[in-house]
């Protein structure tokens, strides 16, 4: 396990590369290789970008890679795809926008599977950041699909989170549900040569600052930004915002590693403990057969799935 954690910290991408479909594919040997990446982890600066599909954030990420390249920074890109109802593996629909970028040795790009279910999303992500970071990225992309709750989850693993949006998707604003604008840091309007860009600028400078107070507090407002990824405009803007938000940070904080943050820590570590603890109960309920004939009973109208829920889980819990 060590030579695997050596290979990665010395930026082997075939090692790289295995051990985060490891990681993707939830095997158990990777916890011991993880750990003993962990004390080289912290010193990359990581970007969520998430929003509606369609909005152009594969583009809008090919572009930022092609920017930070020039900077002489190398890159990691996690790009979270749907998953294939066929194989079970992400569909790897954005790794082939970024093709560009493919033979550059500064830039490690992987497609990781949505899959949804035992809180596999959140901490897999997490946890391939630990990989890329120990591989000594200088910037982390972390591209999500859509934007709901697990969307949430994995960009609060972000220094800088980014939600992009276009104009004319009906209601401009419903994309950004409860919860989104409050984790945004930066709001880019793709796209923003097309009719009603600048509706969607005012409707989101109104929901930002209903938060004035926090901003008069001297809390971070989120500046409102537009692109036009395909045709490469606004990106270097974009980044000065990202760098700005950079020095935010380190001044409030004193420090750009979410090591030393109780909070991080707290919010990493709880949602480690649940992955953790719904991986472990679910092998022992479908080992033993309990899982699949609480199943049947549901199915044949014997018990709810409420009744069913609590036998299968609190003996587990009481052992």
């Amino acid at each position: 396990m060590a030579s695997v954690a050596e290979k990665v910290v010395a930026g082997d991408v075939r090692a790289v590369a295995r051990l985060i479909r490891d990681i993707d594919d939830g095997m158990p040997e990777v916890r011991e290789v993880l750990k003993e990446l962990y004390p080289h982890t912290g010193k990359a600066y990581v970007i969520g970008i998430t929003g509606a599909p369609g909005v152009g954030k594969s583009t809008l990420v090919d572009q930022i890679i092609a920017h930070l390249r020039k900077r002489d920074k190398t890159v990691g890109v996690l790009a979270v795809d749907p998953t294939s109802p066929f194989s079970g593996g992400a569909i790897l629909g954005d790794r082939v926008r970024m093709q560009r970028h493919s033979m550059d040795p500064g830039v490690f790009i992987r497609s990781m599977a949505t899959r949804g279910h035992f809180g596999g999303l959140t901490q897999s992500t997490r946890s391939a950041i630990d990989v890329l970071d120990a591989m000594g990225k200088d910037y982390i992309l972390v591209e999500t699909v859509g934007v709901g709750q697990d969307e949430v989850d994995v960009v609060r693993s972000a220094h800088t989170t980014v939600i992009v949006v276009i104009p004319g998707m009906g209601d401009d604003i419903q994309a950004i549900k409860a919860g989104i604008l409050e984790v945004g840091d930066i709001f880019l309007i793709n796209q923003a040569d097309r009719e009603g860009s600048d509706k969607t600028l005012s409707d989101l400078r109104l929901m930002i600052e209903m938060d004035q107070k926090k901003y008069d507090q001297g809390g971070w407002k989120p500046p409102i930004l537009k692109v036009q990824a395909v045709f490469d405009k606004g990106v270097d803007e974009f980044l000065e915002a990202v760098d700005r938000h950079a020095a935010y940070l380190a001044e409030t904080t004193g420090s750009l590693n979410f090591r030393g943050s109780r909070d991080k820590v707290r919010q990493e570590l709880g949602e480690m403990i649940k992955a953790r603890l719904i991986e472990e109960v679910l092998i022992r309920l479908t080992e033993s057969g309990e899982f699949d004939r609480a199943i049947d009973s549901i199915v044949k109208g014997k018990v709810d799935p409420y009744t069913a829920c609590e036998e299968l889980v609190l003996p587990v819990l009481a052992r």
